[in-house]
């Protein structure tokens, strides 16, 4: 049996709606355009990400000739903050926001634990002492 398909949005997800909330209707290719230069997403991305987004009930879709427009089905305001799915490495790093060097050390902590982790079973060791 599949699992459960989650309802709840991913920071991509999230992205996408948050354009087209601010656009209104949009083809496929108008949504890669207004992607952020930092952080841009393919068109087959995009297109993937909307249908999923169709199938959670989030944005609907008409065809226009050729083309199929996304519109959000949902209001802004009506998307709870719980719609949002938390990255699991962002939970591990809820500490200080205002400490940005909180995130850092655990991250130090986190990349040295899987290093050496890594280490131990490229050896075939249990462990690696230090």
């Amino acid at each position: 049996m599949p699992p459960k398909r989650s309802i709840t949005l991913t920071e991509a997800e999230l992205r996408l709606m948050k354009i087209l909330w601010s656009r209104g209707e949009s083809a496929v290719g108008d949504l890669v355009a207004a992607m952020p230069d930092n952080a841009p997403l393919a068109y087959n991305s995009v297109l993937t990400t909307v249908r999923i987004l169709e199938q959670k009930g989030y944005v609907l879709h008409r065809q226009e000739g050729r083309a199929y427009l996304y519109s959000p089905c949902i209001a802004e305001h009506e998307a709870s903050r719980s719609e949002v799915r938390q990255d699991p490495e962002d939970e591990a790093f809820t500490g200080s926001v205002r400490d940005p060097s909180s995130r850092e050390k655990r991250m130090t902590q986190l990349d040295r634990r899987s290093l050496l982790t890594g280490a131990a079973a490229a050896t075939g060791a249990d462990e690696i002492l230090l």
